[in-house]
This record gives C-alpha cells, sequence and structure tokens, in this order.
C-alpha cells in the first residue's frame, strides 16, 4: 500500500515505516559524524563514557535520540523500554515501534549489545523484569536515562477500589493552565494559518494527577529499585529532561500543570542526587532542553507559533538544534567532555539542572523572538516563521518528509522496515 500521512486536529495518526527507519538512520549517521569531528574515542579505543545504558522511554524524541548518542558515539550497550503498538502485515505500527526496530537492526550490525522491551515502564513488572535482564547479562547500568512521556500512569502500588477486576487506580495528565484561562494562536498544520486555541484551568485533582504521571515519583522508584537489585554501577548517572521555554509560554507550560510536575521530577532529582552520591558515588541530574516539535506541542496554545518561529530565528543565527544535536552536545559538552566526566563535575546551573536550552534562551533570540510574535499575522506568516522546517519536523517524526524515502511506492508489509 502506498501510505500517505493522516492528520487530524494537528495530530499525525499513523506513520510510515521506511520513513521511520531512514530518520533513525540519519541520526546515527549524524552521531557518527559528530564522533569524527570531535575526536571522540568509544570505550573499545579507551575513550571515557557510558557502558551501558538503560533509556526508559526509549523510541522517539529525546529519549531515542539518547540511546543513539550512548550508543554509535561512545560504543555503549544499551536495554531500552518503551509502550509501543506492533505493526501487522497489514495494518501500521507506532512510530516508536518501527524506530526501536531500527535502532536494533543498526546496534547490532556494530556489535553492540541492545534488547528492546515494550512494555510499560511504570509497572513493578517491567522493573523486574530489567533487573533479571542486566543480571543475566552480567552488566551493570551506569546510566539510566529517564525520558517517559505517557499521558497516563498505572499506579503500580493502588489497586482502584471502583474497579472490579481489581485494576489499578490510573491517574491521567493534563497540559492546562493554573487559575485562569488561557489562549493565543497556534498554526493549523493542514492551512498554514494562525488558528486561536484556549486551555480552561485546572482543577486540583488534574494538576495532582498530572505530577503523579510526569513528576518524579516513577523515577525514584526505578532508580531506588535498580539500586537495591545491586544492578547500578559505582559511578552511576542518571538524567531526566524537562523544559522551561520563555516567559510567554509559562502560564501554559512552566506555571501550568505540566511545569508543576517538572518541578516536583526537578526536586526528585536533589533527592536521587543525594541518595546516588552516599552509595554509589554517582549523581542524578535534570538536562533542560531546547524547543521542540512533539506530539503535545504541537497542539498546546501558542506552542507551535513560538516553536516556527524560533526556529527562523536560530537557524539566521545558525545555532538551531534538533532531538539528535541536543543529545549528542548534552553526552559531549556535559555529561562526557574533559575533566567534567567525573561525577559533581558537570556543569549545572544554581539548581543543579544542566542547560541545554542555553542557545534558545540567550537573550538576542529571545529578544527577536519575542519582536516577531508580536506583530506576526496571516498575511506575513509565510514570512516570519519557518513552517517548512516546522513542518518537516512534524512529519518527520512518523516517518513522512525525510529525504530519500520514494512514499509513492508500495509498502508490502507494515510490520518489517526493510
Amino acid at each position: 500500500m502506498v501510505i500517505k500521512p493522516m492528520v487530524r486536529s494537528n495530530m499525525c495518526l499513523n506513520a510510515h515505516p521506511i520513513g521511520c527507519a531512514k530518520e533513525v538512520e540519519n541520526q546515527i549517521e549524524f552521531v557518527k559524524a559528530q564522533k569524527a569531528k570531535r575526536g571522540t574515542k568509544s570505550l573499545k579505543e579507551g575513550g571515557n563514557g557510558p557502558k551501558f545504558v538503560l533509556v526508559l522511554g526509549c523510541s522517539t524524541g529525546y529519549g531515542l535520540a539518547s540511546r543513539i548518542s550512548a550508543a554509535f558515539e561512545y560504543g555503549a550497550d544499551t536495554i531500552g523500554v518503551s509502550f509501543e503498538k506492533a505493526g501487522t502485515e497489514t495494518k501500521g505500527g507506532t512510530p516508536g515501534w518501527y524506530n526501536n526496530l531500527a535502532f536494533d537492526r543498526a546496534a547490532k550490525k556494530e556489535g553492540l549489545f541492545t534488547e528492546t522491551f515494550s512494555a510499560d515502564a511504570f509497572s513493578h513488572e517491567t522493573r523486574k523484569m530489567i533487573i533479571e535482564e542486566a543480571k543475566k547479562a552480567g552488566k551493570k547500568f551506569d546510566l539510566v536515562v529517564y525520558s517517559l512521556a505517557s499521558p497516563v500512569r498505572s499506579d503500580p502500588d493502588k489497586i482502584d477500589p471502583n474497579s472490579e477486576t481489581g485494576a489499578h487506580i490510573l491517574y491521567k495528565s493534563v497540559i492546562k493552565p493554573i487559575g485562569k484561562t488561557y489562549a493565543g494562536n497556534g498554526i493549523d498544520i493542514l492551512t498554514n494559518t494562525l488558528k486561536e486555541s484556549a486551555a480552561e484551568p485546572a482543577n486540583e485533582e488534574e494538576i495532582a494527577n498530572t505530577v503523579k504521571v510526569m513528576g518524579g515519583e516513577d523515577w525514584q522508584l526505578w532508580i531506588d529499585q535498580l539500586a537495591a537489585a545491586g544492578v547500578l554501577a559505582d559511578g552511576c548517572r542518571t538524567v531526566a529532561y524537562s523544559y522551561i521555554g520563555p516567559e510567554l509560554s509559562h502560564a501554559i507550560y512552566r506555571d501550568g500543570t505540566i511545569g508543576q510536575a517538572k518541578k516536583h521530577l526537578e526536586a526528585t532529582a536533589h533527592t536521587l542526587n543525594e541518595k546516588l552520591s552516599k552509595e554509589l558515588g554517582g549523581a542524578a541530574y535534570v538536562s533542560v532542553n531546547k524547543g521542540l516539535v512533539t506530539r503535545s506541542s504541537a497542539v498546546i496554545p501558542i506552542i507551535s507559533l513560538y516553536l516556527s518561529i524560533l526556529f527562523k530565528v536560530m537557524k539566521a543565527k545558525g545555532t538551531h538544534e534538533g532531538c539528535i544535536e541536543q543529545m549528542e552536545r548534552l553526552f559531549a559538552e556535559r555529561l562526557y567532555t574533559g575533566e567534567n566526566s567525573a561525577a559533581g563535575k558537570v556543569p549545572v546551573d544554581e539548581e543543579n539542572r544542566i542547560r541545554v536550552d542555553d542557545l534558545e534562551m540567550q537573550p538576542d533570540v529571545q529578544a527577536e523572538v519575542d519582536k516577531l510574535m508580536a506583530k506576526v499575522n496571516n498575511d506575513n506568516i509565510a514570512e516570519i516563521c519557518d513552517l517548512d522546517g516546522y513542518k518537516h519536523d512534524f512529519y518527520a517524526t512518523n516517518g513522512f518528509d525525510v529525504a530519500g524515502v520514494d512514499y509513492t511506492a508500495d509498502v508490502a508489509r507494515m510490520d518489517v522496515i526493510d
């Protein structure tokens, strides 16, 4: 069949197997090129870097890019966990499922140990499974990447009292402001026009549930259980990802429900840092990353418009980065670089956060974005915004609009990427 993107309400509902695989290959080639450019030595070459990495939320975005950076710049063995829908002969899978297939194929070709599990990362059963896999491999994790971005989380320790089947309590996250309605223009991906949307304020239950899903509780469960099982190496580090963004988005993001969850995540990092430092000589960090096109950012009021203008400004300055550029820089210039490679020597801000959003938040960049945000309208949107770049990222996340892929060709089966 010939696969075309299905877009509804600024969300792409399907994926192209070949395009997803090609995009993973492109990221791998970028990392290899950076390795050569930087002169990075893999572990086998006597270099410094992670040896055995667990990536929770490994299939897309920053999690996938982290796994690629660890494996193909540093030669690390990896285990990945994500919850994806597999493709069948006739029905498509999720983008992450194809991404995982492509990663595993490339890693095995390089002779790297790789295991990928499609499982509920919030469950104790999955934690036990990963612990068993590490012990079976005779390895200990020296880096744990926490990059889960699920809209729901099942509480592993609490049964829903209203459930007739004994199901666990299910928490659902929301992207809402707190206190008052937030409204703003975004980009309609199909019409290239501005479209206003609004979000009603969250109630207390929604705030609490979002923190349960997107905060640090599950991250701490993972580290506590991995440590108790003895599968964390001396000097082990763990890193989770966050976003702060510009003041204009704070009402819907940093000061909204997601922001409350991220603040909880950052507080958890301090707790875990103390634990790992004391027990293993390790460290825990939150890395604040650059704003990028994701499934959620495409539907948050004002964010899509902000990003499309940000891309235009940063590309003009030569400082624009995507997921893989961000994560390669995080690894090479923050976590594993020269004298900063020792735990506790990683450059951080006053809150012990790694800042790879530094280029986005440069005062001259933000001043230019603010100026353009104030005057953008439907008459000048194509001139002010990077519509092509934004749309490319939107589609490429699902394997569409990737250079070198023939989108007119039939895809014989939906369960393979060859």
